[in-house]
């Protein structure tokens, strides 16, 4: 509908022209005649109104219009006198306006309120909210007043307001992250869906009431503080974690961010609260820090998680006195495990052994693998030295039954340095070494032994370490040689073969014995250089002796080999190329081998044994009756020697009960058709006992002792009849 014409609403009766203004006439001078004082007192009115007022006449156009609404129109007053009010709305709300214009004209006295929207000549849209009276019969007025003002602002102010709104909605209803909002009390006035989901509970469950039904017992109450002083404007957001417990009664962790909405004066008005489930990533987080601190085949503290505790440990007989100890538990057969059955059935003695121990570990107490069969044990609250001793002896005990591996009952035995400490000692980094320490002095005692640190053992240590250093110096200056010592026929006093014993002559100790450097070269390593050695050079001079033809494979030399020599995968090749180099005949070589070592791996001796068999080699098992004894493996492995250990002949004539365990040895040998050599030989009444038992072989001081190897042959040219 188009805006009408300046005559379109004149009754017929009326005169529609009316003069166009003047620039010097007043803001009604366009108006019929008298208007002009008609409009006196609206002008005052107007000219001091922040809104906008415009009168228009019957037939709609504008006979007054205070600056207001001039500014609004863009127009000036000369430019909008006497036009048509309805040019200036937008064409949208023309027709609308219209109506409700005629409709008003039809009532004298009446007001309508409304909103319109204006087209000002630049092409700006304003919204007006207007009121719109009809005074045409007032003599003061003569037409239609209008009042309004502009809510273009106001409008589009609320539209944003309403958009933000409607987006916020959208984000706090819609959001997959759990939110809720709750009061200046905690009570929850809003929760979205995503929360609901979280905790199993419905809004209108949640609406009204503080977090208390839905959070952990033991977490309620634990940001009170920190909403204290958010209440009070101290504090700008907070962010903790906190377990709530579901509906269903499952227990979930979250994460949770409060931040304070706040007015224009900064007064908090209610909260905003974000929530974030971490319950899979506290397990995974847990799991990962459980990996890290424990060792994944025993699932035992490791040493990372030990040395904590033990700081901690430390600390608190630092703070409270009393006394604390480590203990460190090595296995004394576990290579045999690992080399005879596998490593898997060691993996599987190592748990065994993991759990036997934690059966007698105290509450108070932490167990941790160390590392290989090592496993360290802290000990807390104790009163006495004594105490830690029970600790040790309990531990000890714990591994007496046999094991089920694999099928088979296996023994396992272990040792242990224990180190006792108290406030005196101000740190706690040396208490792991001296545990080690007294470890090694355990294992000298045999198995199953513990050993309580002493200051003393550490100067030991110390001194041992240095020898091991100059033990390397020696091998490699030519201070290592080998000596020899004979092995007779005690029937016929003639010599069949020596035994080859290494003996190192220190520049400035002298000689050093080899119960001292043997066991620090198996520690290092330098056993396997060492056993090479010996072999090199028994294999070499034992080529130059010489006897009568008539005595086949003598004289031999009989070599000791240790366990790391025995199961070196080149031992084989090496025993090969020593006799190769030397041309000594392998009937002529015997090698000695600890009771222990055979017994320990079975199947693996066995197999090596056979080797050297085949090339004419003999073995001698040494040490005799020291170790776990088996009979069945000793006629299984058919040793060509048994050496009995000279513990059993030195006592012989003080003990009726050795001298019986004597006479049984010599005897089981003869009955599975081996040889009986007797070490440790002193006296001729020994001698003389060895010889009523038949003990076909024997060696020690009261023959000869170790000889060097260019001495040898004045030994074999000796007469038999001089022995002794």
């Amino acid at each position: 509908m188009t805006p009408p014409d300046d005559r379109a609403l004149e009754p017929a009766s009326k005169d529609a022209s009316a003069p166009g203004p003047s620039d010097t006439e007043p803001a009604g001078a366009s108006a019929p005649d008298g208007a002009a004082e008609r409009f006196a007192a609206l002008e005052q009115v107007g000219q001091r109104s922040s809104d906008l007022m415009i009168v228009i006449d019957r037939a709609g156009r504008v006979i007054y219009a205070n600056p207001v609404a001039l500014a609004t129109f863009g127009i000036s007053l000369e430019e909008g006198l006497g036009t048509n009010a309805f040019k200036y709305l937008h064409p949208d709300d023309v027709e609308r306006v219209v109506l409700r214009f005629i409709e008003l004209l039809g009532t004298p006295g009446a007001s309508i309120r409304d909103t319109v929207r204006t087209l000002a000549e630049g092409g700006e849209v304003h919204e007006l909210e207007i009121v719109s009276t009809n005074s045409i019969d007032n003599a003061a007025v003569g037409g239609i007043i209008i009042n309004g003002h502009d809510v273009t602002e106001h409008r589009q102010y609320v539209e944003r307001l309403r958009e933000h709104e409607e987006r916020f909605r959208l984000a706090f209803e819609g959001n997959m992250a759990p939110m809720i909002f709750t009061d200046l009390e905690d009570r929850v006035i809003a929760a979205n869906d995503a929360f609901c989901k979280m905790i199993g509970f419905s809004e209108e469950e949640l609406l009204g009431k503080d977090s208390a039904p839905f959070t952990y017992p033991e977490d309620v109450g634990i940001t009170e503080e920190s909403y204290r002083r958010m209440v009070k404007g101290e504090l700008g957001q907070s962010r903790y974690v906190k377990r709530y417990l579901r509906k269903d009664g499952r227990i979930i962790y979250v994460e949770v961010s409060r931040s304070p909405a706040r007015d224009a004066e900064g007064h908090t008005l209610y909260f905003v609260i974000s929530e974030r489930d971490i319950t899979e990533e506290r397990v995974l987080t847990e799991e990962l820090s459980h990996q890290a601190l424990h060792d994944p085949l025993t699932e035992l503290p490791n040493r990372l998680l030990f040395d904590d505790r033990l700081k901690q440990a430390h600390a608190r007989v630092l703070r409270q006195g009393g006394l604390g100890a480590v203990l460190l538990l090595d296995l004394d057969d576990f290579k045999g495990v690992n080399d005879s059955l596998g490593h898997l059935a060691g993996d599987q003695m190592l748990r065994a052994v993991a759990g036997r121990l934690q059966q007698v570990t105290r509450d108070s107490d932490t167990l941790c693998r160390f590392g290989g069969d090592e496993f360290l044990y802290l000990a807390e609250g104790l009163h006495t030295p004594g105490e830690a001793e029970q600790v040790a002896a309990r531990l000890i005990e714990s591994l007496a039954a046999p094991f089920l591996i694999g099928g088979s009952y296996v023994e396992q035995h272990s040792s242990i340095g224990v180190v006792v400490w108290d406030a005196t000692r101000t740190d706690n980094d040396e208490f792991v070494q001296e545990a080690d320490v007294a470890l090694y002095e355990a294992k000298r005692e045999g198995k199953g032994h513990y050993v309580v640190f002493t200051p003393s053992m550490h100067q030991q240590a110390i001194s041992r370490f240095a020898l091991t250093q100059e033990l390397r110096h020696a091998f490699a200056a030519g201070e290592i040689s080998m000596h020899y010592q004979p092995i007779l026929n005690l029937a016929t006093s003639e010599i069949e073969g020596f035994e080859a014993l290494m003996r190192w002559r220190h520049p400035q100790r002298g000689l050093i014995a080899p119960s001292v450097f043997i066991p620090l070269a198996e520690q290092s390593e330098l056993i396997l250089d060492l056993g090479s050695f010996a072999l090199r050079e028994s294999v070499a001079a034992a080529s130059s002796w010489r006897l009568p033809a008539s005595k086949k494979g003598q004289p031999y030399v009989t070599v000791n080999l240790s366990a790391h020599q025995f199961h070196d995968p080149s031992l084989v090749t090496m025993v090969e190329g020593a006799l190769a180099l030397s041309g000594l005949a392998p009937e002529r070589l015997v090698l000695e081998i600890t009771e222990s070592v055979t017994l320990l791996y079975v199947a693996e001796t066995m197999s090596v044994m056979e080797h050297l068999g085949r090339l004419g080699i003999s073995f001698a098992l040494d040490d005799f009756g020291t170790g776990f004894s088996s009979l069945s493996y000793l006629a299984l492995l058919h040793p060509r020697i048994i050496k009995i250990d000279q513990s059993f002949v030195s006592p012989v004539l003080q003990s009726l009960r050795h001298d019986d365990l004597l006479e049984a040895i010599v005897s089981l040998g003869h009955k599975l058709n081996m040889t009986m050599l007797a070490e440790g030989i002193e006296t001729t009444e020994q001698l003389a006992r060895l010889r009523s038992l038949g003990c076909e072989l024997g060696q020690g001081f009261l023959f000869s002792a170790a000889v060097p190897a260019e001495d040898v042959a004045e030994l074999l040219a000796r007469s038999p009849d001089s022995w002794g």
